[in-house]
């Protein structure tokens, strides 16, 4: 594999979050690593009837998530600098929001957790998110398996 300079990570709010990390920092130990948590939009009425929290807190909820899973993976690899990883959060459907920020920031590789995302993401916006990211990037796309 070329080595990329760039390598975007992205949470699908499942397990295999940290071991998709993890692969990044490992494969690519000369990569700067984004890890990006998409959160899908919710309209007002889903919102206030307090089945998920409101846009802004969701976005906070998933950035902790995300640095949590910063800081585990960091913990657990020799190799790693804290310098090496940044967070970030956007809203939208990660089918979309993951390409387009890729292409955005001009990064060289994505990296995808293997398995579904979780119940609630799959409920809201459909099955196959790993694998319609690989098909709608415009740069290589790692689907861990």
């Amino acid at each position: 594999m070329t080595d990329s300079e760039r390598v975007l990570v992205t949470t699908l709010g499942n397990p295999d979050d940290e071991a998709a990390l993890r692969y990044a920092l490992e494969t690519y130990p000369q990569a700067s690593v984004t890890l990006l948590a998409a959160i899908v939009p919710l309209d007002e009425q889903i919102s206030e009837g307090r089945v998920l929290e409101r846009g802004d807190e969701r976005l906070a909820q998933a950035r902790d998530r995300a640095e949590s899973i910063r800081e585990s993976v960091l913990e657990g690899t020799d190799a790693a600098s804290p310098s090496r990883v940044t967070v970030r959060t956007r809203e939208g459907r990660p089918v979309e929001v993951v390409p387009a920020y890729a292409e955005e920031h001009d990064m060289d590789r994505i990296v995808v957790p293997g398995h579904e995302a979780s119940d609630v993401v799959r409920w809201l916006v459909g099955d196959g998110i790993p694998r319609t990211i690989e098909e709608r990037a415009s740069v290589p796309v790692e689907v861990l398996e």
